[in-house]
């Protein structure tokens, strides 16, 4: 692979990177869509990175299937599948990590000890191995991607960070591997993402910024489905993630549910629009 990008930068061609965990969706492929735009070389990562799982997660039932993701990469102009194995990128002896301390540590982060190590020490991987000009994370994992910006920012990593819109279904749900776990019912549920951030949204546009509030709003549409478990609902400043009373037009909405054994995260900025 870092043959492959040298030889390509070395002739002019800029490259253009997105990583996935693979079970391609549409957001992914809007991602390779965007990529393709703004670089001559398209690389897509497949690797289901065993370091961002804690104990007791969904390691082993993460959906796989490479010959559907490849079919998909094709189809959105990936030149490019890069899908290591995990022997590969940790061998025997691996003792080496990247640690973002204060943005990693609120909400998923509190969560999910560990986690957001996992995701920066195998970006700096694939970084170090795709050497990309251009990189495109989806902003569905706000955190992930604020975390990512500021490794790049801190290591002075040559990268230049894309953050995409969130791609939704037709009846809102934010497009996501994870949502082929849900039943049908499950599925229904999960809506309440949705029409808790719908909610908080037209509050803030009708001048409401108390977070109490707000909060107090979209937590009234998460009660309205008993099987739904919220893990957190936050207000949190949009490049800080530290907490606001107040809500600004850089507000941040961040939720994580937990629906029967599923996990899923929204989010969104209270100002921008949909």
């Amino acid at each position: 692979m870092q043959e492959t990008s040298l030889s390509a930068r070395e002739n002019g061609l800029r490259v253009a990177f997105v990583p996935t965990m693979g079970y391609l969706h549409d957001g992914h492929a809007s991602l390779m869509r965007e990529g393709r735009r703004r670089g001559e070389l398209l690389v897509a990562s497949i690797f289901v990175n065993p370091a961002q799982f804690g104990a007791g997660e969904d390691f082993e039932s993460y959906p796989r299937d490479l010959e559907r993701d490849s079919a998909l990469a094709a189809g959105a102009g990936v030149d490019i599948i890069f899908a290591p194995s995990a022997r590969e990128m940790y061998p025997a002896g691996y003792q080496t990590w990247v640690d973002v301390e204060r943005l990693s540590l609120p909400l998923c982060g509190a969560n999910r000890p560990g986690h957001f190590r996992g995701v920066t020490t195998v970006v700096a991987k694939l970084f170090n191995a795709v050497l990309p000009h251009v990189a495109l994370f989806g902003r569905k994992d706000y955190q992930q991607l604020a975390v990512i910006r500021r490794m790049v920012a801190d290591l002075n990593f040559p990268v230049e960070i894309v953050g995409m819109p969130i791609v939704r279904e037709a009846d809102g749900l934010a497009m996501s591997s994870r949502n082929a776990y849900l039943s049908p019912e499950e599925r229904g549920s999960a809506l309440c993402l949705s029409r808790a951030i719908i909610r908080a949204r037209e509050l803030y546009r009708q001048g409401i910024v108390r977070v109490d509030e707000l909060r107090e709003e979209s937590r009234k549409i998460m009660a309205d489905e008993p099987a739904v478990v919220i893990e957190y609902l936050e207000f949190r400043d949009g490049e800080t993630l530290e907490e606001v009373t107040t809500a600004g037009s850089r507000t941040l909405l961040a939720l994580a549910v937990r629906i029967g054994t599923t996990r899923l995260i929204d989010n969104c900025i209270l100002g921008e629009e949909n």
